[in-house]
Formats: structure tokens, sequence, C-alpha cells
């Protein structure tokens, strides 16, 4: 860790601790120390494209930082990308974006403003729309936008570069992307930018805008990337490998029993608000011969009364101990390994492929009656994936269990 400037106060010295906290880069951390000594509120930027109407875990990560700076007395500003949303974030990708209706982006919008509080302090929060300003540039604005950036630049992006050495089509409009998000930077007059490692080259982009604009230059904050219950790739709802903020306490508990006891430390680094001490006590005692589950139960508890209540937690947790650990289900289980050959497999698959239904319309049918539980929680979307490298134990009907390992 990187010893605090001197010049800092003994609690600008501790601010700065609690930002570096589980933070991957600071670019750049001496600009930083020189903001905290201005001892005036920071404006804290972090854009959400609405491209799926439910927030999971993963985006936690950076709501977890935007609530850290708002206790540190600094204005976060949650920036709801109505507007890039229709062009698509080419970030990662390696095709094209299929482009979102302007309804659908306002629907999901609605939903973020709703389930954002959740973590952040409305009382402290500005909520913004990046529509607000982008739609005002017009056709001459966005030509001069574009004018401000070479295409040699957008090319040193690595997923542009890929596409382009592979022969693999870019849109035009995809190159845009990196200079609204920029833009933004510019209308908002953001101190510091917060973004997953993948934004990086954006959040960098901003920090070019501003200073060709005469603004003091962002400082770009980038967070780890969660991955999901798979421990494999990012959390994701289209691979099925999330955990929903949205979701029951009974859900949201065994889905983060389920993670591996490797993984549940990665977990505990981004998304737990205890001391860093505490978590070193609990690796401590897992290394001694602790019992890893008990050490997950404070996770899961944690966690899920922060998106519900205290009581639910407990509920959860003696639900959870009511169906694992009292013999609601049977003492012997039989195990199943289903291969997913790196691909998240629709749920109706799993089950015919660890034997538990004869065909993936048997099971697509059980699922209709309500018969199908997985970890005891009853299942109702046909459409649900399975990542590879999670266990979970299923039951069709009443007889019919099988603890499946994915890989």
């Amino acid at each position: 860790m990187k010893t605090p400037p001197r010049h800092l106060t003994d609690a600008q010295k501790e601010a700065l601790s609690e930002i570096r906290r589980g933070a991957d880069e600071i670019i750049q951390e001496s600009e930083l120390s020189l903001k905290l000594q201005r001892d005036k509120p920071l404006r804290v930027k972090a854009g959400f494209d609405p491209t799926a109407p439910d927030l999971h875990l993963g985006h936690t990560v950076l709501l977890n930082k935007m609530r850290q700076f708002q206790e540190l007395g600094h204005i976060v500003m949650f920036l709801i990308g109505d507007f890039t949303g229709l062009i698509g974030d080419p970030s990662g990708r390696n095709a094209t974006r299929r482009p979102m209706s302007p309804e659908q982006i306002q629907s999901n919008a609605e939903t973020y403003k709703q389930q954002v509080f959740k973590v952040l302090d409305p009382a402290r929060t500005e909520i913004c729309f990046n529509s607000t300003w982008c739609a005002k540039l017009g056709a001459d604005g966005i030509i001069n936008l574009a004018g401000r950036y070479t295409l040699a630049r957008m090319l040193e992006r690595e997923d542009f570069k890929n596409r382009f050495h592979n022969e693999q089509a870019i849109s035009i409009h995809e190159l845009l992307y990196p200079l609204v998000q920029g833009y933004d930077s510019v209308a908002m007059r953001a101190d510091i930018e917060l973004g997953g490692t993948d934004q990086k080259f954006n959040l960098l982009v901003g920090r070019e805008l501003q200073k060709e604009s005469g603004q003091e230059p962002q400082i770009v904050l980038t967070m780890p990337i969660l991955e999901g219950l798979d421990g494999i790739q990012k959390m994701s709802k289209s691979l099925g490998n999330y955990i929903g903020i949205n979701e029951s306490p009974d859900q949201m508990f065994g889905k983060l029993m389920s993670i591996s006891d490797s993984l549940m430390w990665r977990y505990f680094e981004l998304l737990s608000f205890r001391p860093l001490s505490q978590i070193a006590r609990f690796r401590q005692e897992a290394e001694q011969g602790g019992n890893p589950r008990d050490i997950k139960f404070h996770l899961a508890e944690e966690i899920t009364a922060r998106f519900h209540s205290d009581a639910a937690a407990a509920g959860a947790k003696r639900e959870f101990i009511e169906r694992f650990q009292k013999g609601a289900l049977p003492e012997h289980i039989e195990e199943k390994t289903v291969a997913t050959e790196g691909l998240a497999l629709p749920i109706a698959n799993v089950l015919r492929a660890a034997g538990l239904v004869a065909t993936a319309s048997d099971g697509i049918r059980m699922i209709q009656q309500g018969a199908v539980r997985i970890d005891g929680e009853r299942i109702s979307d046909t459409r649900l994936r399975l990542a590879g490298g999670t266990e979970h134990i299923f039951q069709v009907g009443k007889r019919r269990v099988a603890r499946v390992k994915l890989i």
C-alpha cells in the first residue's frame, strides 16, 4: 500500500485510505490528494446504462464505493445513460450490440431510480440523465465532438483493436460511445469518475475532453469486475450467474451460500462493509480449520440485511439451516455432474442432463407446475440459465433430488 503524502491531515489520510479500499487503479492519486486538501465536497460521478430492468450485486460494487464517498461528505451523481444506452456500450464486446428502443430505456431507467436507494443515501444523491445535455448537441455538436479524437487513438482500445485485426465489424456509432461518455464528465463538471476496469478507456477520454474544455481533469477510479456465482465470468443476468438486489431474502441468502469457499473472499472484499481487520480475522479462522460455511453465514446475513432487513436476513438463515442442516432433505443425496462447455445452459436442459426429467419439455412443464426447486427455492422462470462452476441442490416433485455440479 502506498504511503499517504505527509501534507495530508490525519482525517484526509484516513479518507484516502478508505477511497483506496477495493479499488483497482486511481489515476492520478497525486491529483486526488490535492483535491482532498481543498476540504470541499468533490463531485463524484458514476454512469449506468439502463440496458436491463434489474440491478444485481455486480452493479453494487460501484454503488458501494459511491456510498463510501457520500459518507466522506462528497456529492454523488448517479448518471442514468438514457442517451448512451441508445448507442450501446461496446466495452468488452466482440460484436455490435443490438440497439434498444427509447421505451425500453425509459422503462429500465425508472426501475434503476427505485433500486439505487437501497445502497445510496437519497438526501445526498443527484440523479442525472445524460439525454439532458446530449440530446441538445444536435448534428453540429456530434460532429464537433467526433472531431476531437482520432481513429488511431480510438483503435488503441483493446476490444476495438481486436475486432479490427480479426476483421469483425465495428459500427461508426460505437466509436461515438467513449466520446459521449467523456462529454458527460464535461457537462457534469466531475471531479472523480468511477467505473469498472473494463471502462478505463472511456473514463480516460473524459479526462482528455475536460482538459480540452478548460476544466481540471477528473480522477479516474476503477473497481474490479465482480465474478458471478460461477466464479469465472462476470456477474450477468444473461449468463444466469447473478444475484439480483430485488430477489427475496431466501433467494439472496441461498445464492450467497452457494458460492465457492474461495470466491467468498472476493465477495467479502468487494461487497462487505466490514472492517478489513475483521475480514482478516475470518481468513485466519478459516486457515486454522474453521468451517468456511460458518464464515459464509456472516457474508450472506450482511448482504441480505442490506437489501431487506436484519429480521429478514435472520429468517433466511433459519430457513436455510432448516432445509440443509435439519433433515428437510434426504440424508443421502445423489450427486450429478453436468458439463456446460463454457455456456450458460437453460434450466430445463440441466434438469434433463442430470436425469431429473426425461426431456427438456418435461422440465419446462414441471417448472410451469411449480414442481422444481433450486436450493429450496421454487423456480418459475423457464428461461433461467445456469453457468458452470456452481453447485446446487435440485428437487423435482417430492422424490427426485440431486446435488448437481455444473462444470
